[in-house]
């Protein structure tokens, strides 16, 4: 293998563009009659057995983790990141007032040259100057309630 193969291996295997070669599948190997698996297959049977009388009450059983499932994504959607709603209140605050000022008059400006069909500019410079001025003000607040 020659220098300039050496490095360029390198340079593909460090890139994480790289193209990945996956695997062949695995070959389904014959199962094997081992007495594990006779023993298995026999307990499988003895617990479909026992389940065929309890087919009816199956719904009932269902109805009841569906709306346990239910409840508990209520209790999931109710978490409300409190950086989301410090920052929100800080963009409307008169601390950030300038910033959010400036980025509504650009938007406002930007709006309307899309309407007109020539718009050349957009409003990301404002943007980050209104997050960057929320953040900055949310974050001593937020810090205080994580503690």
């Amino acid at each position: 293998m020659g220098f300039w193969d050496t490095i360029t291996d390198l340079v593909e295997a460090a890139t994480p563009w790289a193209t990945a070669d996956a695997e062949a599948p695995a070959k389904e190997l014959p199962e094997e009659t081992t007495a594990e698996t006779t023993q298995e297959k026999s307990a499988e049977a003895e617990t479909t057995a026992a389940e065929e009388p309890a087919a009816a009450e199956e719904p009932a059983a269902e109805e009841e983790q569906e709306e346990e499932s239910a409840e508990e994504e209520e209790e999931e959607e109710e978490l409300v990141d409190p950086k989301e709603k410090l920052e929100e209140e800080c963009r409307n605050s008169k601390q950030c007032s300038p910033a959010k000022h400036h980025f509504d008059e650009c938007v406002e400006r930007v709006t309307k040259a899309q309407a007109e069909g020539n718009a050349k500019e957009d409003c990301v410079e404002e943007f980050f100057h209104l997050a960057h001025c929320a953040t900055e003000c949310a974050a001593p607040k937020l810090w205080s309630i994580l503690k």
